[in-house]
This record gives C-alpha cells, structure tokens and sequence, in this order.
C-alpha cells in the first residue's frame, strides 16, 4: 500500500492523530490508498439526497445528483469544486486532508466523461 506523501494539505494530522481518529478499515483506505472489496461499501446503494463527504476530515467531496451505478463502488461523474485533487498517477485525494478517495478515469457518463 502506498503511504501519504509529504505535502502539507489544510487539514493535517500526526499518524497517530489518524489512527485514534479512523476506523482501522478507514485508515487502510484513507491514509494508506487502500481499496474496499467491491460490492461491500455502506454507500454504494445509498440513494438519498445529499453530499458525500470525506470519511477522514468531513470535506463535501461528491453531490447526490452526481452518483451513479458503475463499477460495485459509489461512482460520481463529478466532484464538489475543488474537493479533488487528481494526482498523475490519477489517484483522487481530498483537498483538504490529502486522504485517498480512489481514482478517477475517463470512462464515465457526460457531461464530463470522468468516474471518480
């Protein structure tokens, strides 16, 4: 699994503040780019109204209207604005905490044509 990187993002915790402050699944994925089992998320048949928001920092990320179904993860074709950085490697992380959020790829819906 990959670790976090170095940069300083707004909302910054110690390792240890992480650890205290997540779930140990939450962690796994927000803090070491780990990936959920498919088909097991608590929000993947959610279809309420809303925001989703970062599990680690409380960011809205995605809105209701943006989710789709894709791939047996929640899957959105657009972020909130600038809750989102996409790293080269096309890596999705929060901007205000730099948590892993999964990918986003080029193979999603218009109007944007991207699944995050």
């Amino acid at each position: 699994m990959k670790a976090q990187t170095a940069k300083s993002y707004p909302f910054s915790l110690t390792d240890e503040e992480w650890r205290k402050r997540l779930t140990p699944a939450q962690y796994r994925v927000c803090r070491q780019a780990g990936t959920e089992p498919p088909e097991s998320g608590a929000l993947l048949h959610q279809t309420g109204q809303g925001e989703y928001r970062c599990a680690a920092c409380d960011r809205a990320l995605f809105k209701s209207e943006t989710k789709y179904d894709a791939c047996g993860w929640p899957s959105f074709w657009d972020c909130v604005p600038g809750s989102v950085e996409v790293r080269s490697d096309l890596e999705a992380v929060c901007t205000n905490c730099g948590s892993h959020l999964g990918h986003r790829f080029d193979d999603g819906p218009p109007p944007t044509g991207f699944r995050y």
